[in-house]
Parts: structure tokens; C-alpha cells; sequence
């Protein structure tokens, strides 16, 4: 007589265990821990004020800085738009410039020696310096922020980009040549795919950097802004509303930020797949 054999289903991996929910509450308890210390700081930052009756125009507490951020909002919300204008004009055009250099460098090896020490150097001078001479050049409007901007954002894109290029696997490469590809098709192709991982790392570090370089041209000498308003304020004793200018240019920066980190998550979706 034949006999019956059965087989038990293989017991669920914990992965599966988990399923989507597991996969949601990580990332959400690693944000609350997050959460929990950014208020444990606040918390003692409020005790502290109040507990060494800290007077509010040398250090206030973070309900002051929100009652300031609250009574004076349309106010902070006109300069924080000046400045987003200065952030986005400044990162759009070091964008544009940082690929076209990057391109230039890897594709033409006289045009690497040529600018390559050019884009290093501008990195030694201090922004500090050069502000003024561009407010005397271009007066007090968009224009000398967007160029602080562009200065400061645009060598992390250039170098990050140069060295995606120069990662490609030389095999393939070769691969490709030996199959008839022209160097237009390994640049589209090959180079391309593989620098673009760089290029958006360049950016998200370009993006952050990129608030510093329109407050920076704001203190030399400007008429709107968050760094504008961030020196009247000071100059007024005002301390809470240059803390609320500050939290909202590090809202700012974290938006921005993240906005390219989920860019850079779609547009490298296929790395995943893979």
C-alpha cells in the first residue's frame, strides 16, 4: 500500500512576520527617537531659562521663540520667500554650471587641466570676502545672493559628478567598443546611469549648503530676506524673532533636502529593482 507522505509549509521567515507593518514601524521608531530627544533638548532649554531667569534678549526659551515666530508670521513669511527665491535661483543655475563643467572635465582631458584647479581654488576664498565686491558690482537685489549661492553649491555637484563618471567599470566599456558603440552611446548609456548616483548625492549636499549662501549674502548687505531680517532683529535686541528666523531657515533646509532625497528615490528606483 502506497503510503500517504505529507509536508508541513515551511515556517513563515520573520520577514514575512513582519510584513508591511514591520516594515513601517522601523523607519517610524527611528523618527520617534529622533523626536523624543529633539524634545528632551527643548525641554531642558525651557527649564534652564526659567529656572536661571535668563533675561529673553540674551536667551529666550522656545515658547518664546514661538510666541515670536506666531506674532510676527506674515512678517517672517515675506522674508522667507525673498530668500527661497535667492536659494532656488542660486542652486537651479550651480546645477546647470556644476553638470556642464563635470561634463566638460571628464569628456576633454585639456579642459580638466585647464578648470579643474580653477573649481578647486574657488573653494579657498573665503565668501565672506567676495559678498561685498558682488554688492558693489550688482547693487542689493536677487542677483549677488543667487551668485553666493552658486558659489558655494555648485563644487559638490562638479567633484561628486567627475568622480560618478570616472566609476565606470572599464570592462564594460571595453564591452561596448568591441561591439561598434560610438562614444556618444557609452556617454548615454554607460556613464551617464553610473554618475547619476554621484550627481544626486552632490545635490542633496548642494541643496543644504545652499540656505548658508543666500543668508550669507543677506548679512553683507540686502533689503528682504531671513538673514536680513535675522541682523534688524538682532540689532533691535529682538532675540526670539532671530531664533524663529533661524528655525524656519533649518525647515528650510531640511524641505529642500528632502525633496531631492525623494527625487534622487525615484530616479534610482531601477537600483533597487535590481
Amino acid at each position: 500500500m502506497a503510503r500517504l507522505v505529507t509536508t508541513s509549509p515551511p515556517a513563515p521567515s520573520p520577514q514575512a512576520e513582519r510584513g508591511l507593518g514591520g516594515e513601517v514601524s522601523r523607519p517610524l521608531a527611528e523618527y520617534a527617537a529622533s523626536a523624543a530627544l529633539a524634545l528632551t533638548a527643548l525641554l531642558a532649554w525651557e527649564v534652564a531659562a526659567a529656572g536661571f531667569a535668563i533675561p529673553k534678549w540674551l536667551l529666550p526659551a522656545p515658547s518664546d521663540v514661538v510666541a515670536a515666530l506666531v506674532a510676527s508670521w506674515e512678517l517672517i513669511a515675506r522674508h522667507t520667500l525673498a530668500t527661497l527665491e535667492e536659494v532656488l535661483v542660486g542652486f537651479v543655475a550651480s546645477f546647470v554650471v556644476g553638470v556642464a563643467l563635470a561634463v566638460a572635465i571628464v569628456r576633454s582631458r585639456v579642459v580638466e587641466r585647464a578648470l579643474y584647479p580653477f573649481v578647486v581654488a574657488s573653494q579657498t576664498i573665503p565668501i565672506v570676502a567676495i559678498a561685498p565686491v558682488l554688492l558693489v558690482w550688482f547693487g542689493y537685489g536677487l542677483w549677488p545672493k543667487a551668485i553666493v549661492v552658486v558659489l558655494i553649491c555648485f563644487f559638490p555637484i562638479v567633484v561628486n559628478t567627475v568622480d560618478g563618471f570616472r566609476s565606470v567599470d572599464p570592462d564594460l566599456v571595453d564591452l561596448l567598443r568591441t561591439m561598434g558603440a560610438t562614444p556618444r552611446q557609452i556617454f548615454t548609456k554607460v556613464q551617464v546611469p553610473t554618475a547619476l548616483p554621484y550627481l544626486l548625492s552632490g545635490t542633496k549636499i548642494a541643496i543644504a549648503v545652499s540656505v548658508i549662501g543666500a543668508v550669507i549674502g543677506e548679512w553683507v548687505g540686502a533689503q528682504a530676506g531671513l538673514g536680513y531680517l535675522m541682523v534688524r532683529s538682532a540689532a533691535q535686541f529682538q532675540t526670539a524673532r532671530v531664533f524663529a528666523a533661524i528655525l524656519v531657515l533649518s525647515a528650510m533646509g531640511v524641505a529642500l533636502f528632502g525633496l531631492v532625497a525623494l527625487i534622487e528615490r525615484f530616479a534610482l528606483a531601477y537600483r533597487r529593482a535590481s
